[in-house]
Formats: C-alpha cells, sequence, structure tokens
C-alpha cells in the first residue's frame, strides 16, 4: 500500500540526507575522519545502506575507492547497521503494544499477511532439476548479458558523451549492474517469477552471501584502529535516518512494521530485511525481500547523491 511504499522512499532519502549530516558535523567535529578519501568510503556505504552488497561493491569499483578505506567502512556498515538489526527484532517482540499506543492502523497488515499465505499455497512447490536449471541459466545468462553489453556501450560513451566521465558512466560495471539488475526487475512481470515457488529468491541469497564473502575478503578489519572515529560518523549518519523516519511515521500514524521494514530494507537488503520481517510474522518474510531487492535498484543511483556532495565538500 502506499504508507509503506512512502516510509520505503523515505527512509532511502534519509540514507542520502544522512550521509551529508554526518560529514558537515565531522568536518567540524574532527576534520581528519572525512579528510582524504573517506568520501568514496562514505559513497559505497551509501550504496550498502540503500541498496545492499551489490551496490556497495558497484559503487567502490565505479570510483576505485582503496581498498583499505573500504574495507573500514565494511566493518562501520556490519558494526553499525546490525546493531540497529538488532533493535528492530527486539521491537518485534513488543511491536502490539506499540502499535496500540500510537493508534497505528494494522488492518492493511493482517489483509497482507493472508494475501501472501494464499500466493505461496498457490504456487509453493518442490524445485526440479528443471527449476534449478532454470534459475541458474538466467541467473547467469542475464549477468552474461550485462558483461557483453557493458564494455561496447561504456567505450562508446566515454568517447561520445562529453559528460558521461563526470558521472562514471565510461565505467563498465556501472553497466554490468544497472543492465543485470534492471533485467532481474523486467523478468519479474513475466512468466519467470513464477520460479520463486521453487525458491529462486533462496538461490539468490545464497549467492549473495558469496559475494559478501568476496567483499570480505578484502578486508582488513585492524585498519580500522586508524580511524576508530569512522563510528562515530557511521552512528550519527544513522542517528538521522533513524529520526526522520520514525517523525515521518508517527505523522503517518503507520505500524512499527512498516518502520522497521522500510528502515531494514535500506540499511540491511535483501539478505537480513527478510529476517526482520518475519520477526513480526513469518508470513511477511516476502515483503523484506522485494523491499529489499528494490534497493539495489535504486541504491547505486542514490548513493551518487552522497558523492556528488561529499567529493566536492572533500575537494574543498
Amino acid at each position: 500500500g502506499p504508507k509503506l511504499l512512502i516510509m520505503y522512499a523515505v527512509s532511502s532519502l534519509s540514507v542520502a540526507f544522512g550521509a551529508i549530516v554526518a560529514f558537515v558535523v565531522m568536518r567540524a567535529v574532527h576534520p581528519e575522519t572525512v579528510a582524504g578519501d573517506t568520501w568514496g568510503g562514505m559513497a559505497a556505504l551509501a550504496g550498502s545502506w540503500i541498496g545492499g552488497g551489490a551496490n556497495m561493491l558497484a559503487m567502490k569499483e565505479i570510483f576505485q575507492v582503496d581498498a583499505t578505506t573500504f574495507g573500514q567502512f565494511a566493518v562501520v556498515d556490519v558494526g553499525v547497521g546490525y546493531v540497529w538489526m538488532a533493535a528492530l527484532i527486539f521491537l518485534a517482540s513488543r511491536a502490539q503494544a506499540i502499535d496500540a499506543r500510537s493508534g497505528a492502523d494494522v488492518s492493511g497488515i493482517e489483509e497482507l499477511k493472508r494475501r501472501i499465505e494464499d500466493f505461496r499455497a498457490q504456487h509453493e512447490r518442490v524445485a526440479s532439476l528443471t527449476d534449478l536449471a532454470m534459475i541458474i541459466g538466467i541467473a547467469f545468462g542475464v549477468v552474461g548479458l550485462a558483461h557483453a553489453v557493458a564494455g561496447p556501450l561504456s567505450a562508446w560513451l566515454g568517447a561520445n558523451v562529453s559528460w558521461a566521465r563526470t558521472v562514471s558512466l565510461h565505467e563498465p560495471f556501472f553497466w554490468v549492474v544497472a543492465v543485470s539488475t534492471f533485467a532481474g526487475l523486467a523478468l519479474s512481470f513475466t512468466r519467470a517469477r513464477e520460479l520463486e515457488g521453487a525458491g529462486a529468491s533462496k538461490i539468490g541469497s545464497l549467492l549473495l552471501y558469496f559475494l559478501i564473502a568476496c567483499i570480505g575478503l578484502q578486508m582488513d578489519i585492524l585498519a580500522l584502529l586508524d580511524k576508530p572515529w569512522l563510528f562515530a560518523l557511521g552512528i550519527i549518519w544513522i542517528a538521522v535516518h533513524i529520526a526522520i523516519l520514525w517523525g515521518v511515521g508517527r505523522l503517518l500514524k503507520v505500524p512499527l512494521f512498516y518502520f522497521a521494514i522500510g528502515s531494514q530494507s535500506n540499511i540491511g537488503g535483501p539478505a537480513s530485511a527478510p529476517v526482520v520481517a518475519s520477526a513480526f510474522h513469518p508470513s511477511l518474510a516476502p515483503v523484506g525481500a522485494l523491499l529489499g531487492t528494490l534497493g539495489y535498484a535504486t541504491g547505486t543511483g542514490l548513493a551518487y547523491l552522497c558523492l556528488l556532495y561529499t567529493s566536492d565538500a572533500a575537494d574543498e
């Protein structure tokens, strides 16, 4: 419904705005924290907190973020983001009392639970070898197509479009992410969406964990000791996000679930948003997966907003 989508949109925008606020505050309080290439790490973290791990990696590759800086912000991502996730799971057990005090209308959630359970009963099945082959074939086929298109397209834009390099459209990896993301969204309007009944999102989550592991292999966690103030930057950033989202939620009198899933689908992405959603009710897990996946489509673009400000401010 519209209120859930509004909370999701406000959540995304509040993360982008929070990055700017955190940068300004830390530049006043502790300038060394945001000096140098910190802007690149913030852009990568914005990609993660609006989209997910894939967006974070996309921003790293597009803007050639230093591996040490990237590793430091990856630790902030886990240290700050997953503490907030634990807080949301704690609040989920008290959702009924919180909603009763705020006067929230929970009828939409009850209707949503019923519809999701009906959909599952209609489509869920034991995956056959053909189902698994189709899921893997479509996934790697689309990514292969994205790689094939990305090289020539990025080269043509770099050579013929004057402003392409300004926004990194000449980087092949940007187009790999963009083409594969929007091809996946387009397929959701075809019969390919029926593969969800055979566990498509579960296989997608498994592949996502491989991606997260590849990111982790590049980390030097001890490097964060060189910049411990980055945690303060992350706390300010997420505090702005929480305050804005909570304020809008109170204004619209939405259930706690809308607030929690709107936040976690951005901060955590499709890997953890279903976990938070299922803490409210097991049948709501697909809502978290759906909104988390939507973040993949918007995360890289909105992360640019953070980049445009923080990179210019760093140059000053």
